[in-house]
């Protein structure tokens, strides 16, 4: 019945009228949006001071502008694909570009944080469907024997965005102004709106499936996932559960998530279609993506506080030193885009999560007298294992999901790649400060006037600043102050060491999950494809 219905239905008819694409230009103009989008994620944290001071707003204030983005974006993320049926793919991309776009000058012209952290919320809401439609397009654009390829090429943009984005943000605003942090969006936002105008269409069985819209699935969505997303952001500013405000919002996410999932499962036309976690493959690939983007992000934002705090790096610099993580990744990509159809994606994803266990530990050995080679190898290897990582398990993962549901499945899929960043940044700053305070307790207990070391130290110290012309009563408390200085310079270099080992053994403890995973097909059927 509905075979014989198909043919003549408007909606089946349609698409013969389309041009055919070439595949790679579809991957350009998808990238176009998807990059930007990305970027803008990490691209304003090092302008944050330079925000602060031009908008009259402290520090603290400025973050706002952060965590509004963050919060928006993650709300819209999983109704990227419901969006898409109900609006159409291509009018909704089309949309959430020009929102971007509009929001990003807005941002550049805000004439105080207030105004900021409005347009910061636009251009989290618009944004936030971008990333799951690009990736739904091009794994439909491409027949699966070549869907590595295109998760190599669509991994640039996802991978090396936030590594490149402080170096971009830093750059900017110190040759010309933090404006220009958000102005760069439009003339990317334009070529995109252009590109995705002339040469992406939409597939016959994207179409509104039901008038009905679930209100409560929508409400139930915001409130979880803004909740958890507002709690992580805020949480170790907060001191968590120290705050009765921080633990309200892990009620409210808890009760909203709980409810959200009940109410999916059971409701005849679910915003988020949760039964694609029935699909083994797909449900391990989630997770694995989760913790993915849990080790990338943390380790992402400790390396930066590590190079400015304890090496003395100015901020630019800081950004350029991690570049090579951005460049490992920018190379090895497209080639293991290749390679997953030749070697096998599951040993590929095995290699990646073991290099990227090896180069965090690699990290956990550097002290105070590293230097740029030091930290440039080991980097740049973690870049190479990171797209061991991401283009095979992006392939592995969407391989058994059906293109109707492609849409849905890639929404919660980046989801939970964001709140894995953000768990995982949330947690290395979090034992980042615990550890740090463990162990200037720890050494702090070892510094007492009965220790042979710490008494010569002490003096040694203290001889220094009266040969410097300090009288002895201020040349004793300069020592005590200089001494704790170095024991906490020693303590931090600790805390940051044990973190990157914690974060390696995260990774080699998901090498299990690879094996319940299902190898993708590298020849796709004549009919699929076509």
């Amino acid at each position: 019945m509905s075979e014989a219905g198909v043919p003549a239905a408007p909606a089946a008819a349609a698409p013969a009228a389309h041009p055919h694409v070439n595949p790679w230009i579809v991957a350009v103009s998808v990238m176009f949006a998807t990059f930007m989008e990305v970027l803008d994620t990490t691209v304003v944290n090092v302008s944050l001071p330079h925000i602060a001071g031009s908008l009259d707003a402290t520090i603290d204030e400025s973050t706002w502008a952060l965590t509004s983005y963050l919060v928006a974006n993650a709300i819209i993320l999983p109704l990227a694909g419901w969006l898409a049926n109900h609006f159409g793919r291509k009018r909704l991309l089309m949309t959430s570009v020009a929102g971007f776009t509009v929001s990003s000058f807005l941002c550049g012209l805000a004439p105080n944080l207030e105004m900021l952290v409005l347009f910061r919320i636009i251009q989290g809401m618009t944004g936030g469907a971008l990333q799951p439609l690009s990736q739904a397009v091009l794994l439909e654009a491409f027949p699966p024997e070549e869907r590595g390829k295109a998760m190599g090429f669509w991994g640039l943009g996802i991978v090396v965005a936030p590594i490149f984005g402080p170096v971009l943000g830093g750059w900017l605003t110190d040759s010309y102004s933090w404006r220009w942090v958000f102005y760069i969006n439009i003339p990317v936002g334009i070529a995109s709106i252009v590109m995705t105008k002339l040469f992406i269409f939409d597939p016959p069985y994207i179409e509104r499936k039901s008038d009905r819209v679930d209100y409560w699935g929508i409400g139930l969505l915001a409130v979880g996932v803004g909740a958890l997303q507002f709690l992580l952001d805020k949480g170790q500013e907060e001191d968590w559960f120290a705050s009765y405000l921080m633990r309200g919002l892990a009620v409210t996410a808890a009760v909203g998530l709980v409810a959200f999932v009940v109410r999916e499962l059971r409701t005849g036309h679910p915003v988020v279609d949760l039964h694609v976690f029935k699909v083994r493959t797909y449900s391990a690939g989630v997770f694995l993506m989760t913790v993915l983007g849990f080790v990338l992000y943390g380790s992402l934002v400790l390396l930066p506080i590590m190079l400015q705090t304890l090496l003395g790096y100015p901020s630019l610099q800081a950004g350029i030193a991690m570049a090579p993580r951005g460049m490992g990744s920018f190379l090895a990509m497209p080639v293991i885009g290749v390679l997953v159809a030749r070697v096998g994606a599951r040993k590929l994803l095995a290699l990646g999560l073991t290099g990227g266990s090896l180069t965090l530990f690699w990290l956990g050995q550097l002290d105070l007298t590293a230097g740029y080679w030091d930290i440039f190898w080991p980097q740049f290897i973690q870049g190479i294992s990171l797209g061991l990582l991401f283009v095979p398990l992006t392939t592995i993962s969407m391989d058994p999901i059906p293109r109707e549901t492609m849409g849905n499945a890639t929404s919660i899929f980046n989801l939970m790649r964001n709140i894995g960043g953000s768990m995982g940044i949330a947690a290395a700053t979090t034992m980042l400060a615990r550890h740090g305070q463990a162990y200037i307790n720890l050494f702090s207990a070892r510094v007492t006037p009965y220790d042979p070391a710490a008494r010569r130290m002490l003096e040694g110290l203290r001889s220094m600043f009266i040969a410097r012309g300090a009288d002895a009563a201020t040349a004793t408390q300069r020592a005590q102050a200089a001494l704790f200085g170095l024991l906490s310079r020693q303590a931090t270099m600790l805390a940051f060491v044990s973190v990157f080992r914690l974060l390696g053994l995260v990774f080699l403890l998901m090498l299990p999950l690879v094996l319940i995973m299902k190898s993708p097909r590298t020849r796709g059927p004549a009919a699929g494809v076509h």
